[in-house]
């Protein structure tokens, strides 16, 4: 168990700088007035998610999330965000670093604890250093590096890593030279006007097009039916049954689901105008569900299980369903989720996603460079 002295590591931080007080936040909610000022679009940046992940225990002191966000502060009006977890494992990151923990190991070192910042299982491009408007990432940052590097210090930390990163980010780290940048492969879907799925497949290749509708027909033929049910409408029973489906997804691999019934039921509560639950049946009986997030200009792919197996069942309820809605409700963009070159055939395309890692220790932070120049040049062939 890892304790933050939050006292100690406020001073510390304070004494470094004198352009912007340090805070290291317990909880979110006390960087409430900063969400409400810059008030993030993405549904996973707002502050209602992050509170439905506390809330109801998905980290925490005893979750290997412990919270230690950053707060910057100009002479006590908050300006800068950085979302920051002490974490003694990997799971829910989806940015795999195990070769490198290995190889602590291998020299009798140890790589825990890491710090990381992202949004906890969530593979989503998005900011992780939210601004005041008039603040710039090149003024904070040299500050938040501070921060990072004290609580590093205090916790016998190995490194900092910030996962999928936006862009602004990203051509920041990309003028540092004391941080490695790794280049991750994921697919999304482009509305390039479609007025309807028809319109989508007629810009395919034949052997898509042909591939998609022998896919679809396939769900046709065993007589299910899809229902879209906007987030207003998504009563608890919808909320036990997409449950059900979801965590089936665990334990058949013997695994505890991340997240719980009442986190999920909380978002429903607390922010229903960027959930979308599709729902499949059979005979007017549940079988599969998929629970996905929306904004003004995408449809985000997050969750989905099924308590019956049926064969191309996955991509009709994740895929083909969620581009029929986009191009219905005029999405510009649809993220299935990470991973998957099998997207290719249905539609999606290849895009980069950035993750940014700092290690204490200048020889390892070299090969994890050098690590990373050749990982993008496999990724690029």
């Amino acid at each position: 168990m890892f304790r933050v002295q939050h006292k100690q590591l406020n001073q510390y931080a304070n004494d470094q700088t004198q352009a912007y007080q340090v805070r290291y936040l317990k909880s979110v909610d006390e960087a409430a007035l900063l969400f409400g000022t810059v008030a993030p679009a993405q549904p996973f940046l707002q502050l209602a998610f992050w509170q439905a992940l506390e809330q109801q225990h998905a980290i925490g002191l005893h979750t290997g999330w412990q919270i230690s966000h950053i707060l910057l502060e100009d002479a006590g009006h908050p300006v800068a965000f950085l979302p920051l977890f002490i974490k003694t494992h990997h799971r829910g990151e989806y940015v795999f670093d195990h070769s490198w923990a290995d190889a602590y190991a291998r020299h009798g070192l140890n790589y825990y604890p890491r710090l990381v910042s992202s949004v906890p299982f969530t593979p989503v491009t998005g900011q992780r250093l939210l601004l005041a408007e008039g603040y710039h990432i090149e003024e904070v940052w040299p500050t938040v590096f501070d921060a990072i590097q004290a609580i590093a210090t205090q916790q016998q930390a190995s490194s900092w890593h910030g996962l999928f990163i936006d862009q602004p980010l990203l051509d920041f780290f990309q003028t540092q030279s004391n941080v490695a940048i790794r280049y991750h492969c994921q697919f999304l879907w482009r509305n390039e006007c479609y007025g309807q799925f028809d319109d989508f497949l007629a810009a395919l290749t034949a052997k898509k097009r042909k591939s998609i509708k022998v896919e679809r027909q396939k769900i046709i033929q065993q007589g299910i039916t899809v229902q879209w049910i906007e987030g207003a409408d998504i009563c608890d029973e919808d909320i036990n049954f997409f449950y059900q489906c979801y965590a089936n997804t665990y334990y058949v691999r013997g695994q505890h689901p991340y997240l719980s019934r009442e986190f999920f039921g909380q978002l429903v509560t607390q922010m229903p105008k960027q959930i979308l639950l599709i729902k499949a049946s059979r005979d007017e009986q549940g079988i599969a569900a998929a629970l996905f997030f929306k904004d003004e200009q995408t449809l985000y792919g997050r969750y989905w299980g099924a308590v019956e197996q049926v064969d191309c069942l996955h991509f009709e309820v994740c895929y083909y369903q969620g581009i029929e809605y986009a191009i219905t409700q005029q999405l510009q963009f649809f993220d299935p989720g990470t991973q998957g070159e099998h997207k290719l055939i249905r539609g999606f395309a290849p895009i980069y996603t950035y993750s940014v890692h700092w290690l204490a220790r200048p020889e390892f932070m070299q090969a994890v460079q050098n690590y990373c120049v050749q990982e993008k040049e496999y990724i690029d062939n």
